[in-house]
């Protein structure tokens, strides 16, 4: 930008101070109430960490299981993990791990009575699960790519509901 170009205004940020350092929202003078999200994600993997995840004959055991575990903790770790997250009241995490043809689908949902939202928690979730995918079958599969972790959902709060437009498998 030069001289003579006039400043617009950005957007603020409400993770941004007026002196430009990063900073935690206060949230304080929020209402608390019922908030949930929902976020999914996949893992593209190879026939043969299919076939051996369909056989249960994935050394360090059950991958699906175990990705669903690693998600609910993962989401009740969510503030040790993001900086400027706030410690929330997580009442439930919801979290599916399905085997499909050529991949390996996350779906979580993450819900709480708060002064704010789950986004991160669900995100969180849905991101650690994949890891430990790749974590498990990379002695199989060193290819394995994570796809489209992305909010799918988010209820509550003061910006009200969103759902996401559904994605187009290419």
């Amino acid at each position: 930008m030069n001289d003579s170009t006039p400043a617009t205004n950005p957007p603020s940020l409400s993770h941004v101070g007026a002196d430009g350092a990063a900073r935690m929202v206060d949230v304080g003078d929020k209402a608390v109430t019922a908030r949930s999200a929902t976020a999914e994600g996949s893992v593209r993997i190879s026939a043969d960490l299919e076939r051996a995840i369909r056989e249960n004959s994935v050394k360090k055991g059950a991958v699906l299981d175990v990705a669903r575990i690693a998600a609910i903790l993962a989401a009740k770790r969510t503030d040790e993990l993001i900086p400027l997250c706030h410690t929330l009241p997580l009442e439930a995490v919801d979290v599916d791990v399905v085997l499909e043809s050529g991949r390996v689908r996350v779906t979580a949902t993450v819900r709480t009575q708060a002064r704010t939202g789950v986004e991160m928690e669900a995100l969180t979730a849905v991101t650690v699960a994949c890891l430990t995918v790749i974590d498990m079958g990379k002695a199989i599969d060193r290819a394995m790519v994570i796809e489209a972790i992305r909010v799918t959902e988010k209820r509550g709060g003061r910006r009200g509901d969103y759902i996401a437009p559904r994605e187009v498998e290419g």
